[in-house]
């Protein structure tokens, strides 16, 4: 029982000591700022939300992380302070990454499909969804089995014969 608790204070100690290490790990470090002056981070945070980020593509370079969104943060922040204009640095973007690049794409022949196709492929579907509903309806009425209906199926089939031969 004692060597028991032995090894069991020997785990306990080995998991607080790994969980003190771990901790000190992940104490952050003071946040650096982005910018002496407000202003200009504001300027490239607005030009930054209409750029869609080419790494994650569902965010803008505004709000990721990636290590290519704070590139094209740095460089709007560094054509903002040599005197570029918003939709100078966004044409800038536009040019070097195509109109992939843009958070809103503009609606052309090459990005039809992109502002469309969802809406193309909904349709599409509700046709073929009616259609096979029309189909079974049709199905149901044919596989009813009333007699009625069976009776005069087999009295139209015997004059059909009637008048062939």
């Amino acid at each position: 029982m004692n060597q028991f608790l032995n090894t069991f204070q020997r785990i306990a100690l080995g998991i607080l000591l790994n969980l003190f290490l771990l901790s000190s790990f992940s104490i952050a470090n003071e946040a650096k700022p982005l910018a002496d002056n407000p202003e200009l981070e504001a300027k490239v945070q607005t030009i930054a939300i209409e750029l869609r980020c080419l790494v994650c593509q569902n965010e803008t370079i505004a709000g990721s992380h990636a290590e290519l969104a704070v590139d094209l943060r740095n460089q709007i922040r560094t054509q903002l302070q040599s005197g570029k204009s918003g939709d100078e640095i966004i044409s800038y973007m536009v040019e070097r990454y195509g109109d992939f690049v843009l958070y809103k794409p503009p609606v052309k022949s090459n990005t039809f499909v992109l502002w469309f196709g969802p809406f193309i492929i909904l349709l599409v579907g509700l046709w073929a969804l009616l259609r096979h509903i029309r189909k079974e309806r049709i199905v149901a009425k044919l596989n009813s089995n009333n007699p009625d209906d069976v009776l005069k199926a087999r009295a139209l089939l015997s004059t059909v014969e009637k008048d062939t031969k």
